[in-house]
């Protein structure tokens, strides 16, 4: 299985800051081709949310650098790949609190990473970035951690009642505001031909399912620009209907 990856991050129509971060990497490891995707939305309503991203960022792209070549020596196993994630989350909270006491501020931020080998993907959650996987049918790979998505699971509200709901975008945690993180994780196998996307809020909001399965076509996106133009149009689509958020979106396409 190989990988084409492109990533596209938009200001959006209303704030000053994007405090989104994203990266990709496609790697060679003795275990084969790799990719990992993380991406971070910095708390658009606490000061320097910015920071907070850049900093998750950073500590999982040095865990790529420095852990996981150590790690493909061996066949990676879940519960390896989820206790040093939430290694990771666990210190990163810590540094990120203690920051913004130090600093006088309250900053955090969401994650979503996925790591995508040859026969498995891994993903860690905190927040309401989500992982999805788009083949011929769209299906979310994670589960929001917020205040609505709790009552819709509690069968207080509907799905429809859910995306109308002010609250919608209030979360139960994220990394750097929260006392405790306590991460979720998703396992599963990968798809041949597929797009694997990663977004911030801002760009489900005022866009369909359907409307991100069919932009999105992974019949379509044949090769970086494509995806990258596909993307893109989505973006502007969230702008005309007036998505005030920062607005990211990564893509991997399996093939």
């Amino acid at each position: 299985m190989n990988y084409i990856v492109t990533a596209n991050t938009d200001i959006g129509i209303s704030k000053n800051t994007n405090q989104d971060s994203v990266s990709l990497k496609v790697m060679n490891t003795p275990q084969g081709r790799m990719a990992l995707a993380v991406l971070c939305d910095g708390m658009g309503g606490l000061a320097k949310g910015e920071v907070a991203s850049a900093s998750v960022l950073r500590a999982f792209d040095r865990w790529a650098r420095t852990s996981l070549p150590r790690l493909c020596c061996a066949p990676l196993q879940d519960g390896v790949i989820r206790a040093e994630w939430d290694a990771i989350v666990q210190e990163q909270n810590r540094l990120i609190s203690s920051y913004g006491t130090r600093s006088g501020i309250r900053l955090g931020t969401t994650v979503v990473a996925m790591l995508i080998t040859q026969n498995r993907y891994y993903i860690l959650n905190v927040g309401d970035s989500r992982a999805y996987e788009l083949s011929r049918e769209l299906r979310v790979l994670t589960q929001d951690q917020t205040v609505v998505a709790r009552e819709v699971a509690q069968g207080l509200l509907t799905e429809a009642q859910a995306q109308t709901d002010p609250r919608r975008s209030v979360l139960l945690q994220c990394v750097g505001a929260s006392d405790a993180v306590a991460p979720d994780f998703f396992f599963g196998t990968p798809l041949t031909g597929a797009v694997y996307m990663l977004c911030s809020d801002g760009f489900r909001h005022e866009i369909t399912p359907a409307e991100i399965l069919e932009g999105l076509r992974p019949d379509r996106l044949t090769n970086e620009q494509a995806m990258r133009s596909a993307a893109a149009a989505l973006i502007e689509l969230n702008k005309q209907r007036w998505e005030r958020d920062n607005i990211t979106v990564a893509l991997v396409r399996t093939y």
